[in-house]
């Protein structure tokens, strides 16, 4: 089954079988429980919904079959089309909207979609509400409008422009020091919505770009999330244009990971990190990441006088916690900038911009300033799930075996030993057990994780 129905929306695999995957009537079905708990939600009389997509294939298939949903019912829609997700994020609050839906299954291959589900502030919903839209699309209680009361589509597509301006309007964004400094930048934007705003950004700031898979015809040409193995083309293409670092993103531009003028990873773990560096440098605080975040950011967030605290994985964790903890920046190690200055959600433009501008002031190469952050590994592991694996009992026998350690089950298992991590955790967007770990030194974070996986895999009998 490759249907995915969580408390943050719905993701599946195109075609097949209803209830099985992500077919017309799902989509049509979990569009108008949105649009139902938004009516029940709000107790107003017209409402409006902010809805963009990604470059996907489906797309336009899907985007037709919300936003015609959501007619349906009643509701007024604002039409972005091709987008982003923090794109639609800043738009909801400016257009005073009463919620949006970004159809993107992020860093899913090019066969899943998804309905990724905001509230009045561009905004993941809560945990309570999504749950409260998974019971309506359960009952499949929907009342639909009569023909006079049926929404109305107002199509807008100068919003990535908007973002844009929103994004260098920032008090921590210097374009001119940027455009001074004369930079280089290789893109790649996974054939999707990136392709187009990223480098926009970039040359409004000043700096050249070379466009590496830039065309929004959602054939993505590699696997798009933004790892290592999967980015081999452009870290080559990186040192033989000589530039000076390049940028890659995700399908729908939330993730972001440079490449080090020396065609090395600059890790995805590190773009929170040189961010949040800069940002606390100009304006000290706290910062959030999650559990599977490296420790790097908890060190630099010393340095700089603030307080460090993890959340549970997910973006509206992460955002809760910063809320509580008045944080001024915070994310997700996967390459997830929150900048609550502009928004409470993942920005791939915002992260662009301020380490742009940290880079130009710092007059130094990224390969240097990746060299000056503390040193930490990651290994990034995932055992595949069948119906007869029991997760839950592996993850209470995997806690129970280091119970003398410092545990946490907040999410999963999270197990702190003096030098290194493990975090365990079912994912919540694909059928898969993820086992994070990182150390000092790579081969300690991969002899850690061969050693994890060899007793989870005892634990469940496979």
């Amino acid at each position: 089954m490759t249907l995915i129905k969580s408390i943050s929306g719905i993701r599946g695999t195109i075609g097949g079988q209803t209830g099985d995957n992500l077919t017309p009537l799902d989509a049509v079905k979990f569009a108008a429980a949105y649009g139902t708990w938004l009516k029940n939600h709000t107790k107003r009389d017209k409402l409006t919904v902010v809805i963009g997509r990604d470059a996907r294939i489906s797309g336009p298939m899907i985007q037709s079959l919300v936003v015609n949903t959501l007619v349906g019912l009643g509701i007024d829609v604002i039409d972005l089309d091709l987008s982003t997700t923090p794109t639609v994020e800043v738009a909801v609050p400016l257009e005073k909207a009463d919620g949006g839906i970004i159809l993107t299954a992020s860093h899913n291959p090019k066969q899943w979609n998804a309905l990724k589900l905001l509230n009045e502030k561009g905004e993941f919903l809560s945990g309570a509400d999504g749950a409260k839209i998974l019971e309506i699309a359960e009952s499949e209680a929907f009342d639909f409008a009569d023909v006079d009361s049926l929404g109305e589509v107002t199509r807008n597509d100068a919003y990535m422009d908007i973002h844009i301006d929103e994004v260098l309007e920032l008090p921590l964004v210097d374009a001119e020091i940027v455009k001074q400094a004369g930079f280089k930048v290789v893109v790649d934007g996974v054939n999707s919505s990136g392709g187009i705003i990223i480098p926009k950004l970039l040359e409004q700031m000043g700096v050249e770009v070379v466009r590496l898979y830039c065309t929004p015809d959602g054939h993505f040409p590699h696997n798009p999330e933004p790892l290592k193995e999967h980015l081999g083309d452009i870290c080559k293409l990186v040192v033989e244009e000589k530039a000076h670092f390049g940028i890659v993103v995700d399908p729908d531009v939330d993730r972001l990971a440079f490449i080090s003028d020396d065609g090395e990873m600059f890790g995805e773990e590190y773009t929170l990190v040189a961010v949040a560096d800069y940002v606390l440098s100009k304006t000290p605080g706290n910062t959030v990441s999650n559990m599977s975040s490296s420790r790097a950011l908890r060190d630099i967030t010393q340095k700089h006088g603030g307080t460090y605290e993890a959340s549970a994985v997910g973006e509206v964790n992460v955002v809760e916690m910063m809320k509580k903890n008045n944080a001024i920046i915070g994310g997700e190690g996967n390459g997830g900038i929150i900048y609550p200055e502009l928004h409470y959600g993942r920005d791939s433009l915002v992260g662009v911009a301020l380490f742009l501008t940290y880079l130009a002031e710092k007059k130094m190469s990224v390969a240097a300033l990746r060299a000056s952050y503390p040193q930490y590994y990651m290994s990034k592991n995932k055992i595949e799930l069948t119906p007869q694996i029991d997760v839950d009992s592996i993850l209470v026998a995997m806690a129970d075996k280091y119970k003398n350690e410092q545990v946490s089950t907040v999410d999963g298992v999270k197990v702190d030993f003096a030098e290194d991590w493990v975090h365990l955790r079912k994912s919540n967007t694909e059928p898969i057990i993820r086992i994070y770990t990182e150390a000092h030194t790579q081969q300690k974070a991969d002899e850690l994780a061969v050693r994890i996986i060899d007793e989870i895999k005892a634990v469940a009998g496979i």
